[in-house]
């Protein structure tokens, strides 16, 4: 392992790690709050009638066909 290290600098190596795990945050971060579920900071935003829809009671049972 201390000969990979010989090729390359540690500290430019964790320099360059954390700018990439930054950059990988960041758009991660910005590709939630351009879904709509995910939107913490504007909250969801919902179409006319969809509450109701979501809220809507299961129809009701299919009886079972006897034979």
């Amino acid at each position: 392992m201390w000969r990979i290290w010989k090729l390359y600098d540690p500290l430019r190596a964790m320099v360059v790690q954390g700018i990439f795990l930054f950059g990988l945050a960041a758009m991660i971060h910005l590709i939630l709050l351009s879904t709509n579920k995910f939107n913490w900071l504007d909250g969801p935003r919902k179409a006319a009638g969809t509450a109701s829809v979501q809220n809507a009671p299961m129809p009701p049972a299919v009886p079972a066909v006897k034979s």
